[in-house]
């Protein structure tokens, strides 16, 4: 009877899949595979060797709860924790303040100032260590303001934390407050709130996603970094460096597999935040807003541009400060300048050669990241291809977002270095440095990508497949120079990311393949402060450069391939 029923229930036959929509299919599995070779993979990797002996045999939960028992790796976990939770607290408010001045005022210069407070994105995060040693260490020139305490040790790698991930926070909460209704505001006015009223009843409500969501990213920067504790930290332990000493002082893998696993854990928590304030955010522009437009307030104004003057002060003199000292021969006994510490060659890191192979480790970043971010934004946006490699490569596309840079590189190790691997001939070798980078960073870049691409009306790929044209023609003479912009952007991300980059590639680099990043750190063990101040100093400018090209691109290309747009 059920064969007699389904016999005749009517049914639409699928229309046949052409040559083209097939080789989509191709592109979409092979690249479903590669995120699952690169991404989970090494994750599951750091799973399994933390639930097994160091002889490898399953262990269970033991070396879990060993760990959790540990007095070492607990005071670790409190510090990481107590650590984070200070510099959340110093940055949040800084960077509200700062991101209201640069959408809620009529603030002049705007542009400078927030391209100030956004400069630390492209120095390595060593950078402002080495500054604050410069002023406040043992030969520091500000060290009599801290009195008897001590840069080297909490306050030291709160400030340096602060420095670090202030941008993060303020690039997230000005996008929070640049979306306003003025209807809203005019309302309030109108029932008779006042300034404060509205601000407190109206601003920080509509602006809550963006506050919760900065605070669980400046949270976890802070748990997982490894650069500035590894400068500036002293005797104090946190879980990163623990991780970094299991691992290459001690080669006990599988305790650094164990330490990987909880620095995921506030990475994890943090996007379980973030998803459920997401659910109550409710949509802050309907079809019918009226976009907010600051009205001129002298007192407020004047009151906003000096806290940004202040900001951008320190800001700058965390920059400077390392700058001006790898010009000086002697910090601060002999202040003549000087290029002897610039002779890379003379010290340990790897001399030049660590350089240009940053170089040519950002622009292969650049050139294959960029690449594979479109191409898997495209796939699973504007192809018909089949739901479950569109569905893996939407879900795994977002897990490096969640995965600090050292617990990736840690499964990389794990993963890659097994003989049994199909990529194990990479192991060691500057394209896996290229693969980990891409991966770390790979989120950000497909969300910049993604949004692009969900801009253009899917009528444009509906109407190439009516005209017979395969895909492939439609995105080259259309898709693309739509998203040029968006793609130079990733591509700039990439490029800087490489750069700087510490914690993705501190377990994958060897002797061949030394890195800058790398090699500022080596410099300041061995050190050579001045050395190091030097190396984090070319790679800001490497960085400043490559942003100005990306820029000088984008404005070439916008003019040719985007004339359509009105100025």
């Amino acid at each position: 009877m059920t064969r007699a029923a389904l016999a005749r229930w009517p049914t639409t036959p699928r229309p046949p899949r052409s040559a083209d929509e097939r080789w989509a299919d191709v592109l979409a599995w092979l690249l479903a595979a590669s995120l699952i070779v690169c991404v989970a993979w090494p994750l599951a990797s750091i799973l399994i060797k933390a639930m097994e002996t160091p002889s490898g045999e399953p262990a269970g939960l033991g070396p879990l709860l060993a760990a959790a028992a540990d007095p070492r790796l607990r005071a670790a976990m409190s510090n990481s924790v107590s650590l984070a939770l200070a510099s959340t607290a110093i940055v949040l408010p800084l960077a509200t303040i700062f991101a209201y001045a640069l959408t809620r005022s009529c603030l002049w210069g705007k542009p400078v100032w927030r391209g100030i407070a956004l400069s630390p994105l492209l120095a390595p995060s060593l950078m402002p260590a080495l500054s604050l040693v410069y002023l406040f260490g043992n030969q520091g020139v500000l060290k009599s303001w801290l009195g008897s305490a001590s840069i080297y040790g909490p306050i030291g790698i709160v400030m340096g934390e602060v420095f670090y991930t202030f941008p993060h926070a303020l690039l997230i909460i000005a996008t929070s407050l640049a979306t306003a209704d003025q209807r809203v505001y005019e309302a309030a006015e109108t029932l008779g709130a006042g300034r404060v009223r509205r601000f407190a009843t109206v601003t920080l409500p509509s602006a809550r996603y963006g506050l919760v969501t900065a605070a669980m990213v400046t949270f976890t920067l802070v748990v997982t970094d490894f650069g500035v504790p590894k400068v500036i930290g002293g005797t104090t332990q946190v879980l990163a460096l623990e991780a970094y000493k299991q691992v290459i002082g001690q080669q006990n893998f599988n305790r650094g597999a164990v330490i990987g696993l909880m620095l995921l854990l506030p990475a994890l928590l943090s996007m379980l935040a973030e998803r459920y304030v997401a659910r109550r955010q409710s949509a802050s522009l309907s079809g019918r807003a009226v976009l907010y437009q600051p009205q001129r307030n002298h007192w407020r104004d004047a009151l906003l541009g000096l806290f940004c003057l202040a900001m951008a002060m320190g800001l700058l003199a965390m920059l400077g400060t390392a700058i001006v000292a790898s010009f000086i021969k002697l910090w601060p006994y002999q202040l003549e300048l000087t290029l002897t510490h610039y002779q890379f060659d003379d010290v340990d890191g790897g001399g030049w050669a660590a350089f240009f192979n940053s170089m040519r480790l950002s622009a292969a970043t650049a050139l294959a990241g960029t690449a594979a971010v479109f191409l898997g934004a495209y796939l699973s946006a504007k192809l018909p291809v089949p739901m479950v490699p569109a569905a893996v490569i939407r879900s795994v596309s977002m897990l490096p977002m969640a995965v600090p840079g050292l617990v990736l590189g840690l499964g990389y190790i794990f993963c890659f270095s097994q003989p049994s691997h199909p990529l194990h001939g990479l192991y060691g070798s500057m394209t896996l440095m290229v693969l980990a980078t891409i991966v770390h960073f790979f989120t950000t870049a497909y969300l910049t990508v993604g949004t692009a691409l969900g801009h253009i009306a899917p009528e444009i790929e509906a109407v190439g497949r009516s005209l017979r044209q395969p895909w492939w023609t439609g995105c080259w003479r259309v898709t693309l120079p739509m998203v040029t912009p968006a793609l130079l952007d990733a591509a700039r991300f990439f490029f800087v990311s490489g750069m700087s980059t510490v914690s993705a590639v501190i377990f994958l680099y060897t002797p061949d393949t030394p890195l800058a990043s790398i090699a500022v750190l080596s410099m300041d063990d061995a050190g050579d402060t001045a050395a190091a101040a030097a190396m984090a100093t070319l790679i800001l400018a490497t960085s400043v450069v490559a942003s100005l090209g990306f820029g000088a691109l984008e404005r070439v290309l916008r003019q040719k391939t985007q004339a359509w747009r009105p100025n």
